[in-house]
């Protein structure tokens, strides 16, 4: 009994939207009014004439979209009709709904997009034409009408053109991670957007905005809880509340998960272990399923940080991955519920370099999970850094499912205050040839199923999303947000291509206004891996808080210190991961490790990364290695300096608030910037011994002065 719920929110939202200034609240479903005259008219004429085949909840969500679409960009709403044929003009339904009016052609090749696929175009009957929308579930459908609407406020809708898709990755999900005091861990956009003191009496209308704005991109689940897990979620009085929330997005097509500390059997039931093996803990987790399913029929399941960074697991009882992995799957198993076992495990009392430690785990245990288990790998083997190479256990592992896991918030990447659209990292990724288990494969290929026979996938992002009027506590960072949900829809999607796609939704159509955020954008990842860590520098920010630079953090576990990643000495710099080395090359493809393993073939972008260098080895441009660093930490203090001024040249086309919100924002990233250049450069002068190049900027200030900065208050902590 969802609907009521349901329908109360849209009410409070609909109330509720006039109201909102232009502070990016609405994201990238601001609907503009249409400015040409011939489109006007066209979507006049669809939305004067709406049937709809059958009632369910999704439909009510389509409606509801429709008339805030209808009224922002028309100023009337919506005309619905009863009658299919004579005042009709657009038709939305399933395929089977239309079947009827489909040929049996165009049935065939609907039905072959799956659950979540649509097919929009004109169809006819008795002579008279009719365009439709329409998928194979009502959650397809919804999909399509999102697309359309797309279509209109980019000025890109052609009646005569038909046009299909459906998502090539089974789960597109969001990882909160939210803790149940409304903190967010890496978090920089305010709080969580999930009252649990207040729920399940007070439903807030922000939850169908979020439900509004992921179903726009596809999104289909959404991890509420920190991966850092409170067994509390796992309570009765916690399931009444997540709910709620399963119910609101569920018209939205959106599955609810939780994350599951593991030692739960213990804190909730007072059991004395958490042996995945011991039957007391395989009742307790099988009758904990049974009493969320209860409440949640549709619930997902699990997400699941074990033997990490402290959080309990299966290695406490001599147990491996896979022993703890397919105990909480069977307890999923007969709800059709999957378990997402997180492969990002590492351990301070093993010696072995971090980047190797994932594949060690899990490469002996392929094929030993069960099917209803999803591996949750990070897109690099160390920890979101700036630039990673693709992590090593993708192609690796392939008789068990791998999903990936993207970092939408900016941990590593200047937070909230830095302008950094992720999609081009992403894309690099996901395009990233691993040889294994063909010569062709790459990361996306591996992730989209085909080559491995897997028949669970999935693509994840930690949210970035919290209650920050504009959602990111960045306008800009909403386009992380956007561009996640498009590459988990396509991870062959260009990054150039989403962007555009976003800026036109967020600004309009203005074309110098699209190619100068374009420029921005597009720039906008290389310029802080300048100025943050070069040339396969890693892992070289501030203790705890990762905010600014820190390579000189020292003390505790090594493995979170600076020097254990860039080996900094006075012969060199950089870790050596070859065989003379770690030995962690050896764990990608032999053609990967033979190219690599030469500094003199291996992308410069990760030469640090594997390499060990002196400070005057020669690059391909002829430029020494302590030369090059210092030019591309001068190169990034000077590119955001160009996106300031290429931001500035719109301010006459860009909203007040907006435009003065992203200007303060990038002085901020400006002063970050040269922070970064300066501390680093300095300080690795100190190993270095040699001048800084006479045509940059000299770094400025003084090394112990950065080194005596303290964050004991940063966000996200």
């Amino acid at each position: 009994m969802y609907k009521p719920i349901f329908l109360a929110a849209v009410l409070w939202f609909c109330i509720s939207l006039n109201s909102l200034a232009d502070d990016g609240y609405k994201l990238w479903l601001d609907y503009q009014p249409i400015q040409e005259a011939e489109l006007k008219s066209e979507i006049e004429l669809l939305l004067g004439g709406v049937y709809f085949f059958g009632e369910n909840p999704t439909f009510e969500a389509i409606k509801n979209e429709l008339g805030l679409a209808s009224k922002s960009m028309l100023e009337k709403a919506p005309t619905y009709t009863e009658d299919r044929l004579q005042n009709t003009r657009l038709w939305i339904g399933t395929r089977a709904q239309l079947s009827q009016v489909l040929s049996l052609t165009k049935q065939t090749e609907i039905k072959a997009l799956g659950t979540d696929g649509y097919w929009r175009g004109t169809v006819e009957l008795d002579g008279k034409a009719f365009y439709a929308i329409v998928g194979n579930q009502p959650v397809g459908v919804l999909y399509g009408v999102f697309n359309w609407l797309n279509s209109i406020q980019s000025n890109t809708f052609d009646k005569s053109t038909e046009l299909s898709d459906a998502p090539k990755i089974n789960l597109r999900m969001l990882n909160h991670w939210d803790n149940l005091d409304r903190t967010v861990e890496r978090g920089y956009a305010g709080f969580s957007i999930w009252d649990w003191h207040r729920l399940p009496g007070y439903i807030d209308p922000r939850y169908i905005d979020y439900a509004r704005a992921n179903a726009s991109l596809g999104i289909n689940a959404v991890s509420l809880t920190n991966v850092n897990a409170n067994a509390l979620i796992l309570t009765k009085d916690f399931m009444k509340k997540a709910k709620v929330l399963a119910d609101v997005f569920r018209p939205y097509g959106i599955k609810v998960f939780l994350t599951a500390r593991f030692s739960a059997p213990i804190q909730l039931e007072g059991l004395k272990t958490a042996d995945p093996l011991d039957p007391e803990v395989i009742s307790f987790w099988k009758k904990k399923a049974d009493e969320i399913y209860s409440f949640i029929p549709d619930f997902g399941g699990f997400l699941v940080k074990a033997n990490s960074e402290g959080q309990p697991g299966p290695h406490e009882y001599g147990r491996n991955h896979a022993e703890g992995a397919n105990m909480l799957a069977d307890a999923l198993a007969p709800h059709g519920g999957v378990l997402i076992w997180r492969a990002f495990v590492y351990s301070h009392e093993d010696d072995v370099d971090r980047h190797m430690q994932a594949n060690n785990e899990f490469v002996p245990l392929d094929g030993k999970f069960k099917d209803n288990v999803i591996i949750q790998i990070k897109n690099g083997a160390i920890d979101f850094q700036p630039r990673e190479p693709f992590h090593p256990l993708y192609g690796a592992i392939n008789q068990t499912n791998v999903g990936m896991e993207f970092q939408i918030t900016q941990e590593y990447l200047g937070q909230a205050t830095n302008l950094v659209y992720l999609a081009p990292m992403w894309e690099e990724v996901l395009k990233s040839n691993t040889y294994k288990p063909s010569p062709t494969s790459t990361v996306g290929s591996i992730l989209e199923g085909d080559e491995t026979g897997q028949k669970k996938t999935l693509i994840a992002g930690v949210s970035n999303i919290g209650t920050d009027r504009n959602w990111t506590g960045h306008l800009f960072a909403q386009s992380n947000w956007f561009a996640f949900g498009k590459l988990a829809w396509d991870p062959e999607a260009p990054s150039e291509e989403i962007a555009e796609e976003w800026i036109k939704l967020t600004f309009g159509q203005d074309p110098e206004v699209v190619s100068a955020i374009g420029e921005i954008l597009m720039g906008s990842h290389e310029a802080a891996v300048d100025y943050m860590t070069p040339l396969g520098l890693h892992h070289i920010m501030g203790r705890s808080h990762h905010y600014g630079p820190g390579p000189w953090v020292t003390g505790g576990r090594a493995d979170w210190t600076a020097p254990y990643y860039h080996q900094a000495d006075s012969l060199g710099i950089g870790f050596d991961r070859t065989d003379a080395g770690s030995g962690a090359l050896d764990q990608y493809a032999p053609e990967i490790a033979k190219q690599w393993s030469d500094p003199n073939q291996i992308p410069e972008k990760y030469l640090l990364w594997f390499h060990h260098l002196p400070w005057d080895f020669k690059l391909k441009n002829g430029d020494t290695l302590w030369e090059e660093i210092a030019y591309h930490y001068d190169r990034g203090v000077k590119e955001v300096r160009e996106m300031q001024e290429t931001w500035a040249s719109l301010e006459p086309k860009i909203d007040p608030e907006e435009f003065d919100h992203v200007r303060q924002l990038l002085n901020i990233q400006q002063e970050e910037a040269e922070w970064w250049r300066n501390a680093c450069l300095l300080y690795f002068q100190t190993f270095s011994k040699r001048p800084f190049p006479t045509d940059i900027e000299q770094p400025e200030g003084d090394l112990e002065y950065y080194k005596s900065l303290m964050f004991p208050n940063a966000p996200g902590i």
